[in-house]
């Protein structure tokens, strides 16, 4: 891409015009969907109909307003999330009131590899526009979206996209939603044609037809329906009321006695199913096309504002008793810090949504999640890579703030009169890692501080050092990832790096109980080192990570000598017995040991520690845990039998196959470990017709033949070097 085509992130110093809507009328909104479904293309278009823009981006031309990183605009996907604030005006009195509404958008990635953009997104957003490919519906990572939408329990509305394309499959996507996400969705509106014939939509609310003539045109025409499409839109209208109607008294009074339903109250209905969690309006057609108007619409229709949300939940740091704050002004401030960000003009940006009470530049703030006062510098507005600086937040915006040094993601901002800490955001475990060096002796300090500003951007980004080879690793969620990152260290920080081939992150753990004691004793002269403790390995289930315990009685181990032995054996945990790998799900007891009243000291029995656990450790019938990947290939009939037979000779257990337009998609499990280089072995299988896409699943032990092989191959010794 040009240089001047590049956008500087900068603080500008316009005002946005009407900032400070009415509670009742802000909607905080995200974009989230399978990748390729077309979230980024979805957001310009919204931007386009409410005028933040004058001509709608491109992913393929690279000029999108939210894909602003030059990465992002090279490769044609989402890599951060984006926010941005935009203004729509509802024309007519509907379920809620005409007027101005301040919509604030954030488009996240659609690529697994960064999913925690998508998880720190939902945890601060009041509701979602979830896109699918018309063509295919429901996909693999919709499925993983949507759970971590009900994990936060965000309402969401259903947007199929795509139904000019060919394949376009209206009925197919939505039984596809119904039955994969279990979802009670029934469509809103009713595209005028499908693939090349599509032309517009009906309104099932209304029962008009909306037709437009170009893509460019920001006209929708009012029509009469088809008589075409009047026999569905009549059983699709029928489908509406059932599912919608049983959430409002009144309209399912209606709808039991066979009276006309009116537009107000149906919309009331719907927009209480969709509030509660319990109904998904489905709308769609093409998304380039000012058939997102009504899209709009129904955003500020059925969407939540924070008012209509219960208040934030929180836990009181000073009693650890339930506490709740308003969603409103004049509550106490409280925000959660979702996401850290590097400026090169601005500098440290931390990203935060203001559940209650106002915020302002200068003000002192409480870190209740790291018990640290913080002072605010700088608020800035966001719009995509341009800040807008702005003197007081308010409830239920998301703003930027610059100045604040310890707060860092799934942290709580509060005012230090009334501490409160809100839920925080859990982030996935990396499943792949690799060597990193920097490519002059010059760079080793430089290539340090921005490893350390990428990983406080990014919590599933983890750096540590190999103690047996002295080598730097850093690991993550996908090797795409990894390879951004690195990227990133180039462009941004001026850092030259060479990496090492991608590494399995394996994990080690126990399989059955045993014991070990750990006996630290030396003399130097003068006062000594004691330190002696016996401890208990027991396995615990896959994902329970990892509990410390402790049985001592009649004083053998003094009390202030417990937690030396437990940080001794996290430290040791970290790189593992077997082969350097971190060791997970299994709890440490330490039940006996003994002490001198004048050697032992803290050290002594941390160091105890260490040499107890990996003692145990040899007891407990150690394996090695592998990575296993959730697989699904994508490939015409033809290939079938082929892909089958490969991902067999790769150790996948496939689960079955169904039929997804004109394609066949193969479902499958999978080791990490067996799929490097699959992208180009598929290619080759299938004559580039075929196409895949993994996640993490879970963790599995390794067979015993592999994992003698790994043991060997690694000596303690986590990665080769790369060439």
């Amino acid at each position: 891409m040009a240089e001047g085509a590049k956008k500087k992130a900068a603080i500008v110093m316009t005002a946005t015009k009407d900032r400070n809507v009415s509670y009742e009328k802000i909607r905080n909104i995200g974009i989230i969907a399978h990748i390729d479904a077309g979230k980024t293309t979805t957001t310009e278009r919204l931007l386009f109909e409410t005028g933040r823009t004058y001509k709608q981006g491109s992913v393929d031309e690279g000029t999108t307003v939210t894909d602003w990183m030059a990465q992002e605009r090279e490769r044609g996907i989402t890599i951060v999330s984006a926010a941005i604030t935009t203004f729509w005006d509802l024309k007519k009195t509907s379920s809620v009131e005409a007027g101005h509404y301040r919509i604030n958008i954030i488009d996240t990635p659609g690529h697994i590899d960064f999913t925690a953009e998508v998880e720190r997104s939902l945890r601060v957003l009041d509701g979602a526009l979830m896109v699918f490919d018309g063509r295919t519906g429901v996909e693999s990572q919709s499925e993983t979206v949507w759970r971590q939408a009900d994990k936060y329990k965000v309402p969401r509305i259903c947007v199929l996209n795509k139904l000019n394309l060919i394949g376009a499959d209206f009925e197919g996507s939505i039984k596809s939603i119904r039955d994969r996400l279990g979802a009670n969705a029934a469509p809103v509106i009713f595209p005028i044609g499908q693939e090349h014939e599509h032309r517009g939509v009906v309104d099932l609310i209304k029962m008009k037809a909306f037709v437009y003539k170009a893509v460019e045109d920001h006209n929708l025409t009012e029509e009469e329906i088809p008589a075409e499409v009047a026999e569905s839109v009549k059983k699709y209208r029928q489908e509406l009321l059932e599912r919608a109607c049983e959430f409002d008294d009144e309209a399912l009074n209606f709808f039991l006695e066979g009276k006309e339903i009116d537009e107000t109250i149906l919309k009331r209905a719907i927009r209480k199913g969709v509030i509660a969690g319990k109904f998904f309006p489905i709308f769609g057609g093409d998304n380039r096309t000012a058939e997102s108007q009504l899209l709009l619409d129904g955003v500020v229709e059925f969407l939540p504002s924070p008012l209509d949300l219960p208040p934030v939940e929180g836990i009181d740091p000073k009693t650890g008793e339930k506490s709740s704050r308003e969603r409103k002004n004049e509550a106490p401030f409280s925000g959660l810090a979702f996401k850290v960000m590097t400026d090169p003009h601005v500098g440290r940006l931390v990203y935060v949504r203001i559940y209650s009470g106002t915020l302002s530049a200068g003000q002192q703030v409480y870190n209740s999640s790291e018990q640290k006062s913080e002072r605010i510098g700088k608020l800035v507005l966001l719009h995509a890579d341009q800040r807008e600086l702005i003197e007081t937040a308010y409830a239920g915006e998301i703003v930027a703030v610059v100045g604040i040094k310890d707060t860092t993601t799934g942290n709580t901002l509060c005012d230090p009169g009334h501490p409160v800490v809100l839920e925080s955001i859990n982030f996935p475990e990396p499943v792949i890692s690799l060597a990193i060096e920097p490519a002059t002796k010059s760079d080793q300090e430089k290539m340090g501080l921005a490893l350390s500003k990428l990983s406080d951007e990014d919590p599933t980004f983890r750096i540590k050092s190999n103690p047996e080879t002295g080598q730097t690793i850093i690991s993550g969620m996908g090797e795409l990832q990894l390879e951004v990152l690195v990227d990133r260290m180039k462009r941004e920080f001026n850092v030259l790096a060479t990496t090492g081939a991608p590494q399995v992150a394996y994990k080690e753990t126990v399989k059955k109980i045993g014991e070990g004691e750990g006996k630290y004793i030396r003399q130097t002269g003068g006062r000594g080192q004691y330190g002696h403790c016996l401890i208990r390995l027991e396995p615990m289930g896959r994902g329970e990570g990892f509990e410390f315990k402790s049985e001592i009685k009649g004083g053998a181990i003094p009390q202030e000598y417990i937690s030396p032995i437990e940080k001794g054996i996290k430290e040791k945990m970290e790189n593992g017995v077997m082969a350097g790998f971190p060791m997970v799900d299994m709890r440490a007891v330490v039940y006996d040991g003994s002490f001198h009243e004048v050697d032992s000291s803290e050290i002594a029995f941390k160091i105890a520690g260490s040499m107890a656990l990996e003692d145990a450790f040899k007891n407990s019938d150690p394996i090695l845990l592998e990575p296993i990947m959730k697989v699904e290939v994508s490939t015409p009939d033809e290939f079938m039998g082929d892909v089958i037979g490969d991902l067999s000779s790769k150790r996948a257990q496939v689960s079955g196959t169904e039929k997804r337009g004109t394609m066949t998609v193969i479902n499958a499990s999978a080791p990490l470990s067996e799929l490097s280089g699959y992208a180009t072995k598929l290619r080759s299988l299938t004559q580039g017709r075929a196409s895949y896409y993994m996640e993490p699943s879970h963790y599995e032990e390794v067979p015993k033949n592999i994992s003698e092989t790994i043991v060997a191959k690694a000596g303690k010794v986590i990665m080769a070097r790369g060439n």
